[in-house]
């Protein structure tokens, strides 16, 4: 009886397995090569991708490309022009040169910044406009500095301004200070002023700045600086003609400061509730 030899059968069976394997293999990594391909594709296109990874099954990658927009801020308006003076008010730019005419080709006096060196605002007093070289409006302002009584010109587009409301009148012959408010006379005090050899100077200056001199009684309850200039003055740093109050109220109605205006307590007090910054100061005999 002849025997029946199978194994050959079996290792058919196995071959036409191991080449089903093998093409199915070689199918999957095809198609992942074409993924690896199409996606990173249409991943920076910004759409939809989609992968068979074997029949009957679809993978579908979407992905979306944003846009950021930056909105530019929009310029503040500018200030409105001033028609009504005197007009007081702080600069709209970091800095701004005051010349001596109405012309952006004039010479320059002085740069103005908008913060002091002590770091208050720079207040301004404008006493009137015209139109310039150039077409526009510009403002005539008065520059605290040597020598007193200097004026010069900004263009109306660099201060926002408003008219002021009060003034202060010292009558250094009568020794006295007035205070008006919207036209109105509200106080009437004793000055000491300068003595001989530090007077206390002449004209038309404004209100710089204000403060309560919290550890230096000489000054008072409240003082005032001036956008005036004297020899030597009792004002910290010198040269500044300040208005302030007094701890030796038994002087007033003297010459005997060292340029500046000394006032009583209570006349201190009035100032800080009549004139604010920017307010008018007519010095005069």
């Amino acid at each position: 009886m002849a025997a029946v030899y199978a194994g050959g059968g079996y290792d058919l069976r196995r071959y036409y397995v191991s080449r089903r394997v093998v093409i199915a293999s070689v199918l999957l990594a095809a198609a992942g090569f074409s993924a690896a391909i199409v996606l990173p594709t249409r991943a920076l296109a910004g759409g939809a991708a989609t992968t068979s990874t074997s029949p009957g099954t679809t993978v579908t990658t979407t992905t979306t490309q944003t846009t950021t927009t930056t909105k530019k801020k929009p310029k503040p308006p500018p200030a409105p022009v001033e028609s009504v003076f005197p007009a007081a008010g702080q600069l709209t730019v970091n800095s701004v040169p005051v010349r001596r005419t109405p012309s952006p080709r004039a010479s320059v006096i002085r740069v103005m910044h908008d913060f002091r060196p002590d770091y208050r605002p720079q207040e301004m007093l404008a006493v009137r406009r015209t139109v310039g070289t150039d077409g526009k409006v510009w403002y005539q302002v008065s520059i605290p500095m040597r020598p007193n009584g200097t004026y010069g010109w900004i263009p109306a587009s660099t201060v926002s301004l408003a008219p002021t409301h009060s003034q202060i009148v010292i009558n250094l012959n009568a020794r006295t200070i007035d205070v008006y408010r919207f036209g109105k006379h509200r106080w009437h005090g004793i000055v000491a002023i300068g003595a001989p050899g530090r007077e206390t100077p002449l004209g038309h200056y404004y209100v710089a700045a204000r403060f309560v001199p919290y550890h230096d009684p000489f000054l008072g309850v409240f003082a005032l600086e001036t956008s005036a200039y004297s020899k030597l003055t009792e004002w910290p740093g010198g040269g500044v003609v300040g208005i302030h109050g007094t701890n030796l109220p038994q002087l007033l109605g003297k010459a005997v400061s060292h340029g500046c205006v000394r006032v009583s307590n209570t006349t201190a007090r009035q100032l800080e509730r009549l004139a604010p910054l920017g307010t008018p100061i007519w010095i005069k005999k």
